[in-house]
Formats: C-alpha cells, sequence, structure tokens
C-alpha cells in the first residue's frame, strides 16, 4: 500500500488531515519517485492534489540533514509560490525543514539566512534564478551543489514558450553545478503532448509520465446573445449572466482585459439596482498586485458570501481561491488548454460536478466555442510547438554566462551553450556568429583572448528588465488619490478626460504624466463609454477544422440553449451553398460582387503566412481572423494562378522576410531578444516560432477550393 512506503512523520501528517484516502496521483507518484530516480511527470486533473502527489514521496525520501537546498519548487507565478508556500511549509513542519521563498517580494533576511545556511527547499520563479546566476553565482553553488529534485509546477505553461527554453537553460547549467545530477518532477493539468514534456527534463529517455485519467461530472449550457447592435456586451446577455450567477461563486473567463472589466462594473450595477450582493471583482494583469491579493483572499476565505470575479488567464493557474460553483466562459476561449484550465476551477470540494457556462456573441464564436467544447471532450489537447533553435535565447544565456563565470574564452562559451540541452540543435557556428554580433554592438568585448561583458553590455545585464526573456509591453501606473489601482498600456486612445475600466470601477483620466509613466483617475460621474485593452491569442488548426465540420454535418448538441440552436442553423444553412464532400481538403468560397471570400479555416499562424505572402505579392485582400477568411479582389479563374504564384514566393521566404525586416521590424514584436541579432538568425526564428510556412505550403498545394452553387 503506498501510505505504508511514507516515512513517519508524513504518515502522522496525512492522519492529521484526515484524508479518507490517497488521490489515485499521489498513490501512483508514492510507489514510483519512491523506487526509482528518474524524472517524472505528474499529469491528472486540477485540484486532484498533485503538489501532495510530489512532495509526500519527495519528503520521505530525501535526507535533509544533509547540506545544501535538497529540494527547488519552480513556479511561473509569484502568486502561485506565495500560495503553496502554505501548504508545503504545513508538510513540511512535520519534518523541521526549512521552506523559503526565493523571488522579488520575497525577504531579504530569509534570503541571506539561506544562503549562510543552505538547507531545506527553496520556492523560486525562472527570472529569480536568473537573477542568481547572474549577480550572486556564488549562491548557487553554495546552494544547489547537492540539490537532488528540483520540481515544476504548472509545467505546462513553460512548455513551448521563450520562457520554458530559459527556463530548460537554466536547470541544464544547474545540472553543470550538481554533477551527481538531480531528479525533475513536473505536475500539470493540461498537457498536450507528453513526447514535448519528457523532453523538457533534458532526459527523454528517463523521463515517464503518471497519467490519472480519472474523468469529472460536467454540466455545461451554452447561451447565445448577439452584440450585432451592441457596443459593448449585449445588456440581455448581462442580465441573463446576472440570474445564472447571483447566489453562487463564479468565475468569469473573457478573452481580454477590458472586457474582464466591463463584466465586473455592469454585472455590479445590475446587482446594486436589484439590491444583490456587492462582491464582483476584476483579476488581471493590469489590476494592482494588492487588489488582486485582496480578491484572492476575499474568495478564498469566505464561505458564506457569493462573488463574482471577470478574471484572465492570472486565475488560470493553481493559485488556491477556494471552491467555485460555477465558471462562465463568455465568447470563444483561444485553446482547449485554457479551456481546461478554466473548467477545472469549478466543483473543487469533494465530488461536486464542474458546472460551465458558455456564452457567445457571434455566429462564429459560438461556432468556435463548440469545437473547443467538443475537441475538450475527445481529449484533444493543442500539441505544443517548442523552438529547436532558439537564437534569441542564446543571445541572451551567452550573456548571462559571460556575467556569471566574469568572463570566458569564446571556445568555452561556444562548447557551454552548445552542451546545454535548451540549446543542442544549435550548431557552434551559428553559436560563434551570434558571440561575433554582441562583440561588434560591444555587449561583449574580446579582451587577450577572453570575453567579457562590455560597456554597452553592462547595461544590460544590470538591468532588472534583464532577468526575463518575455517581452511586456510599456505600462503606466493608474492611480486614485495617492493609491495605485493597477496598470495599462499607454495607447494613443489614453487621454485626458476619457474614461477607462480597472478594478471593477469606472475612471475619468485627469491627467497623463508622461515622465513619471503615471495616470491620475477620478471616479467618473458621466455616461461615456470607457476604454478597452487586451489582445488575442493563436488559434489551431484543429479548432478551425472542427468548425468547418460542424458547418457540413446535421449533429445537434443537447447543451445549446435555443437560441445557441438557431444561431448554429442559420450559419449551416449560409454554407448549404457550397457542395462540399470533403471537409479534410476542400474550402468554400463565395463570390460577392468583384471579390472573392475564400473561407480557409486554418489556424493562426497559417494564416499569418497566406496574409504574409499576399502582402509580398502586393494582392489586396482583408482578413478576418473570426471567421477564418480571407477577401481577395480577384475572379475564380485566377485563383489557380494566385495560389501558384503563393507557393512560388514560398520559395524565396527567407529573402521576402529580410526586405520585410528592412522597412519595419515590428514582425518580431513577439521577441524580446531577436532585435539584437544578425538578419539571418531573424528570419529563422520568424519562420519557426512566429509563422507556419510549411502548413502554407501544405494548405496551398491540397486545398481545393468550392464555390457556391448557383441559386
Amino acid at each position: 500500500m503506498s501510505f505504508d512506503l511514507l516515512a513517519e512523520p508524513i504518515r502522522r501528517y496525512v492522519r492529521d488531515q484526515r484524508w479518507d484516502a490517497l488521490r489515485p496521483i499521489q498513490a501512483a507518484a508514492i510507489q514510483h519517485i519512491l523506487a526509482s530516480d528518474d524524472h517524472f511527470i505528474l499529469a491528472s486533473r486540477t485540484a486532484s492534489g498533485k503538489t501532495e502527489a510530489a512532495f509526500l514521496p519527495i519528503l520521505s525520501k530525501v535526507d535533509f540533514r544533509q547540506p545544501g537546498v535538497r529540494v527547488l519548487y519552480v513556479s511561473p507565478l509569484i502568486a502561485l509560490i506565495n500560495d503553496q508556500f502554505q501548504r508545503i511549509e504545513q508538510l513540511c513542519q512535520y519534518l523541521d525543514v526549512q521552506v523559503t521563498k526565493w523571488h522579488g517580494e520575497a525577504s531579504r533576511a530569509e534570503k541571506k539566512k539561506l544562503v549562510q545556511v543552505p538547507q531545506g527547499i527553496v520556492l523560486i520563479t525562472p527570472e529569480s534564478l536568473e537573477a542568481m546566476f547572474t549577480n550572486a553565482p556564488y549562491s548557487i553553488k553554495a546552494l544547489f551543489d547537492n540539490l537532488q529534485y528540483v520540481v515544476i509546477d504548472e509545467i505546462h505553461s513553460f512548455l513551448g514558450t521563450d520562457r520554458g527554453i530559459h527556463l530548460k537553460s537554466l536547470l541544464s547549467r544547474l545540472a553543470d553545478v550538481n554533477p551527481p545530477g538531480f531528479s525533475v518532477v513536473g505536475l500539470s493539468a493540461t498537457i498536450g503532448d507528453y513526447a514535448e514534456a519528457k523532453r523538457f527534463t533534458g532526459d527523454e529517455a528517463r523521463t515517464k509520465v503518471l497519467l490519472d485519467r480519472t474523468g469529472k461530472e460536467m454540466h455545461t449550457a451554452f447561451h447565445y446573445f448577439s452584440d450585432e447592435d451592441e457596443t459593448g456586451l449585449p445588456l440581455a446577455l448581462l442580465k441573463d449572466l446576472y440570474k445564472q450567477t447571483s447566489t453562487s461563486k463564479v468565475l468569469v473567463f473573457p478573452n481580454s482585459r477590458g472586457r474582464a472589466e466591463e463584466i465586473a462594473v455592469k454585472l455590479r450595477k445590475i446587482s446594486d439596482r436589484v439590491g444583490g450582493h456587492a462582491y464582483y471583482f476584476s483579476h488581471h494583469s493590469s489590476v494592482d498586485k494588492e487588489v488582486r491579493e485582496y480578491v484572492e483572499a476575499f474568495a478564498k476565505g469566505t464561505d458564506r458570501h457569493p462573488f463574482c470575479i471577470a478574471c484572465t488567464s492570472t486565475l488560470e493557474l493553481g493559485i488556491d481561491i477556494g471552491s467555485v460553483d460555477k465558471v462562465v466562459q463568455v465568447d470563444a476561449a483561444h485553446s482547449i488548454a485554457s479551456l481546461i484550465q478554466r473548467v477545472g476551477r469549478s466543483g473543487r470540494r469533494g465530488g461536486e460536478a464542474s458546472q460551465l457556462l458558455l456564452y457567445a456573441t457571434s455566429p462564429w464564436s459560438l461556432l468556435q466555442s463548440l469545437a473547443c467544447w467538443l475537441l475538450y471532450q475527445e481529449g484533444f489537447i493543442e500539441p505544443v510547438r517548442t523552438a529547436r533553435r532558439p537564437y534569441d535565447l542564446v543571445l541572451h544565456q551567452a550573456l548571462s554566462i559571460t556575467k556569471e563565470l566574469s568572463g570566458c574564452t569564446s571556445e568555452q562559451l561556444v562548447e557551454r551553450l552548445h552542451r546545454n540541452t535548451a540549446f543542442a540543435a544549435v550548431e557552434p557556428a551559428e553559436i560563434r556568429a551570434i558571440l561575433a554580433e554582441l562583440v561588434r554592438v560591444d555587449w561583449l568585448e574580446e579582451v587577450q583572448r577572453e570575453l567579457i561583458i562590455g560597456v554597452e553590455g553592462e547595461y544590460v545585464v544590470n538591468s532588472h528588465n534583464f532577468y526575463s526573456v518575455f517581452k511586456t509591453e510599456p505600462a503606466f501606473k493608474v492611480a486614485h488619490a495617492g493609491k495605485t489601482i493597477g496598470e495599462i498600456p499607454l495607447t494613443p486612445q489614453v487621454r485626458e478626460d476619457e474614461n477607462l475600466l480597472l478594478a471593477a470601477r469606472i475612471w475619468k483620466i485627469k491627467y497623463v504624466d508622461l515622465a513619471a509613466k503615471k495616470i491620475e483617475v477620478i471616479p467618473a460621474q458621466d455616461g461615456k463609454p470607457p476604454l478597452f485593452f487586451g489582445g488575442g491569442g493563436v488559434v489551431d488548426p484543429a479548432i478551425r477544422a472542427k468548425m468547418l465540420q460542424l458547418l457540413f454535418e446535421d449533429s445537434h448538441f443537447p447543451e445549446l440553449d435555443a437560441a445557441s440552436e438557431e444561431a448554429l442553423r442559420e450559419l449551416r444553412r449560409e454554407f448549404a451553398i457550397y457542395p462540399l464532400t470533403e471537409v479534410g481538403r476542400q474550402r468554400p468560397v463565395l463570390q460577392k460582387e468583384q471579390k472573392l471570400v475564400l473561407y480557409t479555416f486554418t489556424g493562426t499562424r497559417v494564416s499569418r503566412s497566406l496574409e504574409f505572402l499576399l502582402g509580398a505579392l502586393e494582392v489586396p485582400f482583408e482578413h478576418n481572423e473570426g471567421q477564418s477568411s480571407f477577401t481577395l479582389s480577384t475572379s475564380p479563374d485566377l485563383l489557380p494562378a494566385l495560389f501558384e504564384q503563393l507557393r512560388l514566393y514560398l520559395d524565396d521566404v527567407e529573402l521576402l522576410l529580410t526586405q520585410a525586416l528592412d522597412t519595419d521590424d515590428s514582425l518580431l514584436d513577439f521577441t524580446k531578444w531577436g532585435r539584437h541579432l544578425p538578419r539571418p538568425f531573424q528570419c529563422a526564428i520568424l519562420q519557426e516560432r512566429y509563422y507556419d510556412f510549411d502548413g502554407a505550403k501544405q494548405f496551398l498545394e491540397t486545398m481545393q477550393v468550392v464555390l457556391a452553387c448557383a441559386e
């Protein structure tokens, strides 16, 4: 029995918690982790006890009397560290093991104490680990040369991202400090590509996946309210949403921060009018940290009061906000992975079913939402697309390693980068070319055959901004009466006398201080419509394919309300004029006056590629991402020639990218360090990470257009 394998103090902890039994993932993890030093990925649904699944056997196995930090817990969020600290510390009290938080907001005294006497468990973010490597490399050696386990929480949030490549590089560098090596245990509820998760540990062959397929009962309902004649969300939708949630504990997920604010403000107004509760909040990255923490603490600490939090991805991850009755998705989630994370936030008590309400405001949003839901039911999660040649991250880590070592020879640096598991596919000659560019711009300097940080490079590596590899938009603090409310990006629309929504309130902008990056506001009293802010996401080709399939089949879904059924029926009637027989490779084309509307039903990256090629060919077009369509000024007879020309342009895509970057480098906005690479490497990361030209080529070669039948 798994319980009997645990150390006695840990068995006492389990008994004191009055657990009826171990969860399936916990029982499996105890058996496997105690029996082997392999790497493990623990995959099970949200709120299934994954944190304890990792730590119960690790705490039973590790000898904390040995010097040094023995377990490193890596989290994507500081808030998640603060949340998990309480759980892990409670566990560790039974063993008298020290637990230390190490991030920008953590106690300096506790950090200093740890460096003086390295021991126990450390909870950290990748950025804080990077700061340690660059600013205090002596601490890295002192703390981690006896490290036995690295636990990576929410590992799916790192897979396929720049931040994940960065973390993988840091783990590889930690392995250099600790030659005996350490075991990695990754935790996730949302992995669509276990092979990629196994590669992330740096040793795919030694990595095992423990998968708990235990499902959970789900009650789902779709509601449809058209926003065709509305400037914001339809009032009827908001009234229905209020009725559905007014007596429950609810998380509402729209797809932008501005929409989250609109929902929080308008639901509170409705509640005020009808004498309902006042507990309506917003929670996203632009809301001040103290305000977010108050919202989290309120939700976690209240048993009696219903509440509604309109939020973005900030509440997708495992921050404990207690029990939630319902999750609401307003318009289609951009990914099934996000939908799974969001759904998992409800029904966390005992055997309660999760409750999901999906609202749509247009037929296309309904179609995408339904496609995501059906793929989720089929068990599909988007596969991860990880860069094999992340040249921009090579550049960043070259600077970091040089700073860590206080200088090294070029060959030593090339060797360190090439053996790093994050950069295994990058050739030494490519690394040398990147280093030469860093020398050219004085970010590195060569002195007597040794590379050191150059004069210009000192400004880069000594900046607090250096520790992160993800790009953040410039933000202005929003304040009222001396109190910070949050931060928003500065756009041309942010100006005096405009209204904005933030922290579930409407504010009027009184003054914009460009020098201080500050916006002073007062509560708005007029009815002037407020500003919205927020962005979109990347949609996988499988979602678009499912949408097309739904249009050309006659299936019915009990989750849809009458308005949703009618909206889907109407959309199907619109497409009934296209005699498609193979939805896998045929695509509808509508002839409209002197233009054609080509419905591509491709993923975001392929659509971007088609946009780029059409722009290079100087073909006038309009792209509607929501409807997955391109409107072209051409005739059906000329389409084959257009597609052939686009295919020919694919052969010269690197030259076309170079020409595009020469006139406008905003294509590189997705990468923080990419602008500092030589031009060929910039083109390479665009092809690998932003576009999908291979997918575009396959689409152009296999697609058959089907014109609408004559009426």
